[in-house]
């Protein structure tokens, strides 16, 4: 092999690593064993000529040289799958609308959208920020947007049962855990009943959800600030204007779980759900859709 070029396979695996924090977490979004992926890094580093990566008990993180080296490996992986999907003659070529929840991975989200760009330049890619109520009602609309991304809250099966609601043909492309969160530098000893809240408009399932399960639990509350998105609502939590319940992935420097000692009613977990096709969908929707649904998972 030229010295001079990168081996895609390892470049893979590198953002894997990367992205997932942890050689083990890496290599299974790669469907390789951790010693298959510890052995391509290895080759990678030497390639480079520097390590990439600074391993200590909680994962890995990136060195100056792997950050820059990220950076250029999504551009390389994005233009090789856009000229393999040219080849096949599933480029895409035209305008896609996507709505998406606040909630889906906020410190992640710009990165996976810029990579869908990337991989098909020819594609005018046009994004909204939506409730998911509207993401999931949107589906049997007249065609506000062309994919949806929603969360919803995992419901116990007894319960989702006696919805006698029809589970929907949608995707779950990501699961992760609800969780109370407060300010970094606030004092758990200070969280006192009635609670103060950071919400979301009355418009997010999610506030409503955390209203009504304090109002069943019979924990008093008041609501001492309302934002209306989610760096807004990151913002005042990190100001320590309340607390707030949060999927993991919203959850960025500043602001960290609330403690046991905070009595709390227990969460469930949410899902993010990849709205299915509209009957007469497009072509260019449905290779958008599945190419979409790669980058998320």
């Amino acid at each position: 092999m030229n010295p001079r070029v990168f081996d895609l396979a390892q470049l893979r695996t590198f953002v894997a690593v990367a992205e997932a924090g942890s050689v083990s977490a890496g290599a299974e979004r790669v469907f390789l064993s951790q010693s298959s992926a510890s052995e391509q890094l290895k080759k990678l580093e030497e390639r480079a000529g520097q390590p990439l990566f600074l391993r200590g008990k909680l994962g890995v993180t990136a060195t100056p040289a792997g950050a820059k080296l990220l950076d250029h490996a999504r551009r390389i992986l994005a233009m090789s799958e856009a000229a393999f999907e040219d080849l096949q003659g599933r480029a895409l070529d035209g305008e896609l609308r996507i709505a998406i929840t606040d909630y889906y991975r906020p410190h992640d989200v710009a990165r996976v959208l810029k990579t869908f760009s990337e991989q098909h330049p020819r594609l005018r890619l046009h994004v909204t920020v939506l409730p998911s109520a509207v993401i999931d009602s949107g589906i049997e609309d007249d065609g506000t947007f062309d994919i949806g991304l929603s969360l919803r809250i995992v419901a116990p099966a007894a319960k989702r049962a006696a919805s006698g609601r029809p589970q929907s043909a949608s995707t779950v492309v990501r699961r992760e855990k609800l969780v109370w969160a407060m300010s970094a530098n606030a004092d758990p000893r200070h969280i006192v009943t009635p609670f103060h809240l950071v919400l979301l408009p009355a418009t997010c399932q999610l506030q409503r959800f955390v209203v009504r399960l304090l109002d069943e639990s019979k924990v008093p509350y008041l609501i001492s600030h309302s934002a209306s998105g989610m760096a807004g609502l990151q913002l005042a939590l990190k100001a320590g204007l309340g607390i707030s319940c949060l999927n993991e992935s919203s959850i960025g420097s500043g602001m960290v779980p609330c403690p046991p000692a905070v009595d709390l009613p227990p969460l469930p977990a949410v899902e993010f759900h990849l709205l299915p096709a509209r009957p007469g969908e497009s072509d260019l929707v449905s290779n958008a859709r599945e190419t979409f649904m790669r980058l998320l998972a």
